[in-house]
């Protein structure tokens, strides 16, 4: 059985803002192609860790590694940052076109060639019907699709995912859900996936890593997270009895 690559790589992260501590993590590889849930109550840390996953904030000490090279925001060639894409909870749209929102990252990037790739994923998060709608007359779940669409379009290495799927309807749930499946089992997408729903992180993750007021108390393989879980706080996550 071949070993897993890490992707990202975290190795001794202490990450304060002023004088108090936010994260204290030792160790955290994302390993390349797999999806992995971030899960834990409000406030443990989770879109923290993300934004130092995708170099938006440098840890105040320690080490975020992409293939075990050392990187911080200021020496991240544009080309690697370019293969990282985040999609935040609120989704913040451009006031034109769905079809000009989903497009804003091929611009950005001197890409004028991308209508194919723009229709094909327009079609697979459900909005072709809607390419010419003007963005401030969605609904929240399909302004949440366009922000997702607006990532997928990028065909990133890795998709960070922080709560897609917060304050949506079921059906709306579902569909995203079913689009980030697709991402990381079709298009092999590594995926880290920011959620306060555990039963999402259930369906979706092969690993879940638990955060716990700043540190990182497990990361198993999901089944066993939910079945024999190591620590008794990731425990009474599960069962309910942490306030998140």
């Amino acid at each position: 059985m071949l070993t897993p690559t890490p992707i990202l790589s975290l190795r001794n992260i202490r990450h304060s803002y002023g004088r108090r501590i936010v994260l204290r993590l030792d160790q955290l590889d994302v390993c390349q192609g797999e999806l992995l849930a971030l899960v834990g109550p409000s406030g443990a840390g989770k879109s923290t860790l993300l934004r130092l996953l995708n170099y938006l904030e440098a840890p105040t000490q320690g080490q975020v590694m992409y293939h075990d090279q050392v990187y911080t925001p200021n020496t991240l060639p544009l080309a690697i940052r370019r293969r990282i894409t985040t999609v935040f909870q609120q989704p913040y749209l451009l006031n034109t076109s769905v079809y000009h929102n989903v497009t804003y990252g091929l611009r950005l990037r001197g890409n004028r060639n991308g209508q194919a790739i723009v229709e094909e994923v327009l079609r697979t998060v459900g909005l072709a019907n809607l390419r010419n709608a003007p963005a401030h007359t969605l609904s929240g779940g399909e302004s949440q699709r366009v922000s997702l669409a607006r990532g997928l379009v990028l065909n990133p290495e890795i998709l960070l995912l922080d709560e897609p799927t917060a304050n949506l309807d079921p059906a709306n749930v579902r569909l995203l859900e079913n689009i980030i499946m697709q991402a990381n089992r079709q298009r092999h997408t590594t995926i880290v996936l920011v959620t306060h729903n555990i039963w999402q992180a259930r369906r979706l993750a092969q690993r879940v890593a638990f955060l716990f007021d700043g540190e990182l108390l497990e990361v198993t393989p999901t089944e066993q997270f939910f079945e024999s879980p190591r620590h008794p706080k990731s425990a009474a996550f599960i069962r309910g009895e942490l306030v998140y």
